[in-house]
């Protein structure tokens, strides 16, 4: 809660076990505007998360066809953890190996993917218009294969706003956003993210600025409300529709709960029958089951994630494997080491690329970046607490990678798989992240 200055939580309070629909899947397709985001699925804007290289990792761990379904019907169907690998990731770009399928074209389509939309991570608006040109690259940097892809900003000065969603649409990207949603005491302190909640005459300032300044579609994300008392989410999801926005997207907590408790879908629900614009559900949505639970409950036309993309970077294509054949597949221990590996890998090709560009648009520090990440995607790994603990020690990228092969390795041999938590270490939580 608010003590706590709301970092994100790697787990969910009593979180609910959904059973899946028979009939109800995740939609084939969604339309923004002029944009096409198919499948129906949106990987969710969070800071110190979303950068290029998670992006694009997700994207194309999230590859999937329709022609996988018969295999994948043929093998199993999923009732629990079952073995499977994935597609390698190239730390280089998209020359994935297939899974499963004969071929895969090289130009990423999104009738492929899992994902259907890439969001960046969240960037300050007052920021991006003060910032000279060569560092606004550090934060507005994507590739062709991230296509549809959204910037988000956040700030509260409408002409501010107006500014840096021109240069948005001026770098290329799909779509923008804005941030109403953040629940960070100093985003908040400035009248940004959720604390705009407290003032929805400003936030139609904004969207009337916003929407004046850029042809490309505009959406929003937003909370409930910034407590129990005060739910705007219907009124506020109201004047989008009438200010012209194309989309909105709603986080089912308030801003005094953060990231805790369970997500109330009916509130989205109740949302969605308030506007005829499309309404993309986010919160608690872990699992395909959980997303088809969603669409279910909700009426939704697309489904947000956020916490579970960095824990389970498969999610997408399992959503997508689920909506094809009413079925999916499982990570093992040696995909989940794979996985380590090429994001990793990828995370060091890319600060070494950033090493041509001017000081202020190279990327940082990537072994502080694998740290952080270590607690993420070790999460489900029997004896990941041991794995985390000896990357938090390695002092350089080389010593990162020896621990992660010694581990897996060790595993391997052994066959020895220690609980999760044997040996646990409290380690700080990863950066912020506004999802």
């Amino acid at each position: 809660m608010a003590r706590r200055g709301f970092t994100v939580k790697k787990n969910w309070d009593n979180p609910v076990e959904h059973a899946m629909p028979d009939s109800v899947r995740v939609p084939a397709e969604l339309r923004i505007g002029t944009v096409t985001v198919r499948p129906a699925t949106v990987l969710a804007p969070m800071a110190g998360v979303t950068d290029t290289v998670f992006r694009r990792f997700i994207r194309h761990a999230s590859l999937f066809s329709r022609d996988q379904g018969s295999e994948i019907r043929d093998r199993r169907r999923i009732t629990g953890p079952a073995a499977a690998s994935p597609p390698e990731v190239s730390p280089h770009g998209p020359e994935i190996s297939s899974w499963g399928v004969a071929e895969i074209e090289s130009n990423i389509s999104n009738a492929q993917s899992g994902c259907g939309l890439l969001m960046t991570e969240f960037t300050s608006a007052d920021g991006l218009a003060r910032m000279r040109e060569t560092k606004r690259r550090r934060y507005l940097t994507f590739f062709d294969d991230e296509h549809p892809i959204g910037a988000q900003l956040f700030g509260s000065n409408p002409e501010t706003l107006a500014e840096a969603a021109r240069i948005v649409e001026e770098t290329g990207f799909d779509t923008v956003d804005l941030n109403l949603g953040c629940p960070a005491k100093r985003v908040v302190g400035c009248n940004g993210g959720s604390g705009l909640l407290r003032d929805l005459p400003k936030i139609g300032e904004i969207f009337r600025a916003v929407r004046k300044a850029v042809t490309i579609p505009f959406t929003v994300k937003f909370r409930l409300g910034w407590n129990d008392a005060q739910i705007v989410c219907i009124e506020l999801a109201r004047i989008a529709e009438a200010e012209g926005l194309n989309a909105i997207a709603l986080h089912a907590r308030t801003r005094e709960q953060g990231y805790s408790g369970q997500a109330r879908w009916q509130w989205i629900a109740a949302v969605k029958q308030a506007v005829k614009i499309p309404v993309i559900g986010n919160g608690d949505v872990r699992s395909p089951e959980d997303a088809a639970a969603m669409i279910a409950e909700s009426g939704c036309d697309a489904v947000m994630i956020g916490r579970a993309a960095p824990a389970n970077p498969w999610i997408f294509r399992q959503i997508a494997q689920y909506t094809a054949t009413g079925s999916y597949e499982s990570p093992t221990a040696e995909d989940r080491y794979r996985m380590i590996r090429a994001y990793f890998e990828m995370l060091l090709a890319e600060a070494e690329t950033s090493q041509e560009l001017p000081r202020d648009a190279r990327m940082g520090d990537p072994v502080g970046k694998m740290k952080q990440f270590a607690t993420w995607f070790t999460h489900g790994v029997p004896g990941g607490a041991k794995l985390r603990a000896a990357i938090y020690q390695a002092r350089n990228a080389a010593g990162v990678l020896a621990e992660v092969e010694r581990f897996f390795t060790t595993q391997t041999a052994s066959g020895d798989l220690p609980a999760e938590g044997e040996g646990a270490q409290a380690f700080p939580e990863a950066a912020l992240v506004c999802d």
